[in-house]
């Protein structure tokens, strides 16, 4: 388990294990090894019947700004990496239990599809969602062209995805994208009185009702892996590596 992925097993919440992304002096940006960890943890959750429902967290300020750098161009240059990154993706689509997450400030490409997947979201009045695809020359993932336009509709999914134009919370909500818009100091309570509300419930009742509303997921695993060649295929290309470089020289 990587240092910046920290888990409260049910012991702390009752019912609920909490996830949380915890390197903010990179504002969470997600390394191949947070990816790895939090695929782990929710394999592990999906099969633990100590756990009934996940929640997701980042820091005050940074839920998370998206895919690390370095591991983008290594990612470009051995496509073989992405394999914790789909480990991750495949495990949020499979996940049988409800899944919860509180957002605040930042969030940024998978930092905000990875919410499509949550079944309840809570966010901050400062929580900006983006996802700017096009312009690091890549495409939409987590099916995320798939999810976006059935929970929104075209021309919202076609701002947030291709445009890259940015969600306030209040539009996030608005688009059906997230739950409930709360105060920074109420997320983390209201998102885990959520949790407990749902474990509650009876657990069969539960079970069956949860996989009723979100239905199957052949073709979400699907979208996934289509993506993802594609996206892998842009991150290789001339277009991305003149962005990148260019990045690079600007930093130093």
């Amino acid at each position: 388990m990587t240092q910046d992925i920290t888990l409260e097993r049910p012991g702390t919440h009752p019912g609920i294990l909490v996830i949380r992304m915890t390197r903010p002096e990179k504002k969470n940006a997600i390394t191949r090894d947070m990816y790895g960890a939090m695929a782990v943890a929710l394999g592990e959750a999906n099969a633990d019947d100590t756990v009934q429902a996940a929640v997701l967290f980042g820091v005050p300020g940074c839920f998370s700004s998206g895919n690390d750098l370095t591991d983008f161009l290594e990612i470009a240059a051995d496509p073989a990496e992405a394999k914790n990154v789909m480990a991750f993706l495949h495990q949020l689509a499979a996940f049988e239990k409800p899944l919860l997450s509180g957002v605040d400030g930042i969030a940024i490409g998978i930092g905000t599809t990875m919410n499509l997947h949550c079944d309840m979201t809570f966010a901050t009045p400062r929580t900006v969602f983006r996802t700017p695809f096009t312009d690091l020359a890549v495409v939409p993932e987590a099916a995320s062209s798939l999810i976006a336009p059935r929970l929104m509709g075209h021309q919202r999914a076609f701002a947030l995805l291709v445009a890259g134009i940015g969600f306030s919370a209040e539009e996030a909500r608005e688009a059906g994208l997230i739950w409930k818009v709360v105060g920074e100091d109420e997320l983390e309570k209201a998102t885990l009185d959520a949790a407990r509300h749902i474990v509650d419930r009876p657990r069969l009742a539960l079970r069956f009702s949860h996989a009723l509303v979100r239905g199957e997921r052949h073709d979400i695993l699907a979208r996934m892996d289509e993506e993802m060649t594609l996206f892998i295929e842009r991150l290789r290309s001339d277009e991305a590596a003149a962005l990148y470089k260019a990045f690079l020289n600007k930093k130093r």
